[in-house]
């Protein structure tokens, strides 16, 4: 028998829809990538801290290695295997500390992670904090031993866990913004 989804589910994913908008969709670059390198990352929304984190400021931060990944593309294609090192995106939000005044608000936050060339993807709080997934989301700053270069921006993201990484990949990561999107 199969149990019935949380009832709030449906209408938590309508509402990610409609906070990102047609941002949900890459945008294909043209021209120089380095217009797109991002140095700074902002955590801004419902959040105790708004941060401004320079790369030096995010390697002093707990640093995680996930080992090898691969960026999946969403019909299934893979590209060459990396080897990724960061700080876990939950860890750069515990310095923001998320607020959370009902125990049940956690239930209704999005993270959206949004990349300089506009590129967005959505993390439910859940997804961090309440499951495996979490500890595989990675705010990227080295791949393969070495900064990032500007074809992926100083600053970068990935859900190395998911089945299909690419949709989640945020390239020239510039912003997380934390939202309660459901009263």
């Amino acid at each position: 028998m199969a149990t019935a989804l949380p009832r709030f589910l449906p209408r938590l994913a309508l509402a990610a829809t409609l906070a990102l908008g047609n941002f949900a969709h890459a945008h294909p670059v043209t021209g120089d990538p380095s217009q797109y390198v991002t140095t700074q990352l902002a955590v801004q929304g419902a959040v105790e801290h708004t941060l401004a984190l320079g790369v030096a400021e995010l390697r002093q931060l707990a640093q995680r290695y996930p080992g090898d990944a691969i960026v999946k593309l969403q019909h299934g294609s893979a590209g060459a295997s990396s080897k990724l090192s960061g700080v876990r995106l939950r860890d750069v939000l515990a310095q923001a500390s998320i607020i959370s005044k009902d125990h049940n608000d956690v239930k209704k936050t999005v993270i959206i992670a949004t990349a300089s060339d506009g590129y967005a993807v959505v993390f439910s709080w859940s997804e961090l904090f309440n499951s495996p997934l979490g500890d595989g989301v990675l705010v990227v700053l080295d791949k393969n031993g070495a900064a990032l270069g500007d074809d992926e921006g100083r600053i970068a993201l990935i859900s190395a866990q998911d089945l299909r990484t690419g949709p989640r990949h945020v390239k020239w990561l510039q912003r997380i913004d934390v939202k309660k999107i459901v009263e």
